[in-house]
């Protein structure tokens, strides 16, 4: 989509793709940090953890295309910096995409249902192939989580509001709902609904 859209359109996308869906509070859940160079889901993962409500942190991405940094390994090294315990952290650090992250990371999420944890995804919040590709690639997830964050491109921070008037925002934004939009159709990406507060 170019040009031009409408406050309606705006809407309905910023809706479509936004994940949020936290897990209830007081539960303990496993969490999978989607590959990035930014470091909101150390930070988020850290806390959670610290409040006893992530014993289990799946660290993923391989090497960043944008600046080189191997983003697993990165992610495990800030977490053990602010005090997160090595023996709770698994990392996954080969993957090249979101694909990649989950497919990689199955290991991990497997021991994470079968120890009898939900998995919440900790993204961007208009990542939304992060819920799809966990549905695809791990059928038997059941009812599962998203915890989210507000990215940073060209010194901009990218929001629910602001992202139509900031062009790396808006281009990843409509990027993101085209595709998801497009690959649930074809069945290539697992349908999912957000139903009582999580991801079936």
């Amino acid at each position: 989509m170019t040009g031009s859209i409408s406050l309606d359109q705006i809407a309905g996308i910023t809706a479509f793709v936004d994940v949020e869906a936290p897990p209830p509070e007081e539960t303990p859940t496993a969490l999978m940090l989607f590959g990035t160079n930014q470091a909101a889901p150390v930070k988020i993962a850290a806390e959670r953890y610290h409040a006893g409500l992530a014993p289990l942190i799946i660290a993923t991405g391989g090497v960043n295309r944008h600046n080189g940094i191997i983003e697993g390994q990165v992610f495990q090294r800030l977490l053990l910096e602010r005090d997160v315990p090595e023996r709770a952290i698994r990392c996954e650090d080969k993957s090249a995409n979101t694909w990649q992250n989950v497919e990689y990371a199955l290991p991990f999420l497997d021991e994470a249902l079968r120890s009898g944890l939900a998995i919440t995804g900790v993204s961007k919040w208009y990542h939304c192939r992060t819920v799809r590709i966990l549905k695809t690639l791990l059928p038997e997830i059941g009812s599962f989580y998203a915890v989210t964050w507000e990215p940073v491109y060209a010194g901009k921070l990218v929001t629910r509001t602001d992202w139509p008037s900031i062009p790396d925002g808006k281009r990843r934004v409509i990027r993101e709902w085209e595709e998801v939009t497009r690959r649930v159709a074809d069945g290539s990406l697992a349908a999912t609904q957000r139903t009582d507060g999580a991801w079936r």
